[in-house]
């Protein structure tokens, strides 16, 4: 797995968020999607530190308290006060109201309704905190920090437990009207089938998410609970991620005749477990779906960042807000 240390200080060394980017410290957290984990920059010695623990339990209140505690820990280990603080960033794993600051619910559990995330982590730290969900902290910290540093106009793909996308657009990223774009996994895939009127088709998380390459992976015959299996030379394996590589070839071959990047990145577990196999499959399917819609080709990666991308994201926003 790459360290993303020497990737985020060299850049943190350019400075390119103005007069406040080369002073203080910044905090980054990820509540939950890797785990609890914590970042802390420091702007004018332009180093990154991150820590990392997995919770013993996930309600909302032992999530954030241990991000905090972490965070607060990363502080004291290195001699950082709270004065010293300019910015906090953090990233949740569902739909956030970006503007709000607060999660609007988790997939996973109960609980998180409307939890008013940027207050909890402001009144620990008394500082301004920005909150993102994590597809849009991991397509920002790879469009700064990682495999799309180099790009104004990139794409990430999130493929995991869940199906998300991110988008970087003039070097921001774009939320729409109401701060949920990007939630292309629960978009339905297909028409209505007119021998089942009143079903509706899949939506595309359904279809190529971890449950859902497991459960058609049952339908076909073969079952498991390993994604490890999905992507092995089963014949029932192989037919489900051909039909998993065609089905993000039509979407992703969509989005770049739309949004027009110079770049889509793939990531998240699904992606890891297919590796470069995977993604260049889809990437020879998704130009044979886009033809000759645009006159050049559109580079299709794997994100590099790793388990600290989320946190990587959230520091990425942190730094965001001080060029504006």
């Amino acid at each position: 797995m790459l360290d993303p240390t020497p990737l985020i200080q060299e850049r943190l060394s350019q400075n390119r968020w103005g007069l406040l980017g080369g002073q203080g410290c910044i905090l980054g957290f990820d509540v939950g999607s890797y785990g609890l984990r914590a970042a802390l920059v420091d702007l004018s010695r332009h180093t990154y530190v991150s820590a990392h623990r997995e919770p013993e339990r996930e309600t909302p209140q032992e999530l954030v308290g241990g991000a905090i505690d972490l965070g607060n820990e990363l502080l004291a280990a290195h001699g950082v006060t709270a004065a010293q603080l300019v910015r906090v960033g953090a990233g949740f794993g569902g739909p956030v109201d970006v503007r709000q600051g607060i999660v609007l619910l988790s997939p996973r559990m109960p609980g998180w309704e409307r939890y008013p995330l940027r207050e909890m982590f402001e009144n620990a730290f008394d500082a301004t905190c920005l909150v993102d969900n994590d597809a849009n902290l991991i397509a920002l910290a790879e469009a700064t920090f990682g495999v799309g540093r180099d790009t104004q106009h990139m794409v990430y793909i999130h493929l995991s437990t869940g199906v998300g996308a991110g988008l970087v657009i003039d070097g921001r990223l774009y939320h729409g009207a109401t701060t949920t774009a990007g939630e292309i996994g629960h978009a339905v895939v297909g028409p209505v089938d007119p021998t089942r009127p009143g079903e509706r088709p899949k939506t595309l998380e359904e279809h190529v998410s971890i449950k859902g390459l497991l459960n058609r992976a049952a339908e076909l015959g073969l079952h498991t609970n390993l994604l490890s299996d999905i992507f092995s030379d089963h014949p029932v394996a192989r037919q489900v991620v051909a039909e998993a590589i065609d089905i993000l070839a039509v979407r992703i071959a969509q989005i770049v005749a739309l949004i027009d990047p110079q770049m889509v990145v793939i990531g998240g577990v699904v992606a890891r477990n297919g590796g470069e196999a995977f993604i260049g499959a889809i990437q020879e399917r998704m130009h044979m779906y886009i033809g000759q819609m645009v006159e050049r080709p559109v580079k299709l990666v794997g994100a590099v960042l790793g388990p600290d991308s989320v946190v990587i994201g959230a520091v990425a926003l942190a730094l965001e807000s001080m060029r504006d």
